[in-house]
């Protein structure tokens, strides 16, 4: 694929001068911590815009993706929730995108940054959340000796997916943010990635307790009540702990870190959420159902090449039968199994 030529944006007295200022403002204003703006590194050089510093750009070119919009249609926790207010994959990365600013901003680093790491971080999710992730690394690990790492696969979304294949173009510490977001990872290089990689922990043990004890999985006299009296009996006051004791000892520390009760206390409401809700009766009930979409779908696709669209770019089997699976939402994902599976009279 040939590269994009280097557009010449339009200009006018605004633009013409707002790389000055933005370079004076965070001269200014920003922690010598903070990840500069400028000058922007991409692996396909570009101009800069007149209207936006590189990590804007980045920000609105994750936002206008087709991944981006894919997330609202992804589990967070409950598959195909029937009520109006449990998370998906989308309403989760808006959540963790306004902590991670926030945390930004009390510590002036670069709110932009973490804003556009926040956006993109998820993007490379399958269906049905960590039970789908689960299900398609099982497959890929027994079939191909390959893995699935949706952090992994995130970056590959705004590399090589998007747009055609040509990829967005990130620059390098939005790419890096993406990439080391997860735990399994190493830590991204900036600490406006390192933000996001705590924040994403933060956001979904939180949310995901309130989205348990409205589905009934849990009530509330079963959180554990040391941890409360630690962290807080609601999810804004837990929250708005956490944050508090992250932004105080990061900036003690010169570094992102949290103290350690209030680490070791999340931690441990980390281990009851997989004892209880994560790996629980109820989200057990639904990993066979799933491992069996996800396979019958992985095992098809894998005999049959050729019913992979044109738009997953050419490479190993492996390579586009993962990159397909991913990108479905859920409810593609059912349709494809049913289409596959159920006798097309008897569809509803």
């Amino acid at each position: 694929m040939s590269t994009p030529a280097i557009r010449t944006h339009p200009s006018g007295p605004v633009a013409a001068a707002f790389h000055a200022r933005a370079r004076a403002r965070e001269e200014r204003e920003l922690s010598p911590l903070a990840t500069p703006s400028y000058p922007a590194a991409r692996a396909r050089p570009e101009g800069d815009c007149g209207l936006r510093t590189p990590f804007q750009r980045d920000r609105d070119r994750i936002v206008h993706s087709k991944a981006f919009r894919r997330l609202k249609h992804k589990t967070q926790v409950f598959v195909l929730p029937e009520g109006d207010h449990y998370r998906t994959r989308l309403t989760h990365t808006l959540e963790v995108t306004q902590v991670a600013r926030t945390v930004a901003r009390a510590l002036r680093l670069n709110e932009d940054l973490v804003e556009a790491v926040g956006l993109g971080h998820d993007l490379g999710h399958p269906p049905f959340g960590h039970i789908g992730e689960d299900a398609l690394h099982r497959r890929l690990t027994e079939r191909f000796g390959e893995r699935f790492w949706h952090n992994e696969q995130s970056l590959r979304v705004v590399d090589c997916l998007e747009r055609d294949g040509a990829g967005l173009n990130l620059t390098d510490p939005v790419r890096d943010g993406i990439l080391g977001h997860s735990g399994r990872a190493e830590p991204p290089r900036s600490l406006e990635g390192q933000i996001v990689r705590v924040v994403d922990r933060i956001a979904y043990l939180n949310h995901d307790i309130d989205d348990a004890l409205r589905a009934g999985v849990i009530g509330p006299d079963d959180l554990p009540p040391g941890l409360i009296d630690t962290l807080g009996e609601t999810g804004p006051e837990r929250i708005d702990t956490l944050v508090h004791d992250l932004v105080e000892h990061s900036e003690a520390a010169g570094a992102i870190v949290q103290g350690a009760a209030t680490g070791a206390a999340m931690a441990a409401l980390r281990a009851f959420m997989f004892e209880r809700v994560y790996l629980g009766p109820a989200a057990t009930a639904e990993h066979a159902k799933i491992d069996l979409v996800i396979g019958t779908l992985f095992d098809h696709l894998c005999a049959h090449p050729e019913e992979i669209p044109a738009t997953i770019p050419p490479g190993p089997l492996a390579r586009r039968v993962t990159d397909h699976l991913a990108g479905m939402t859920d409810r593609f994902c059912l349709a494809q199994f049913q289409a596959l599976t159920v006798p097309v009279a008897f569809a509803p």
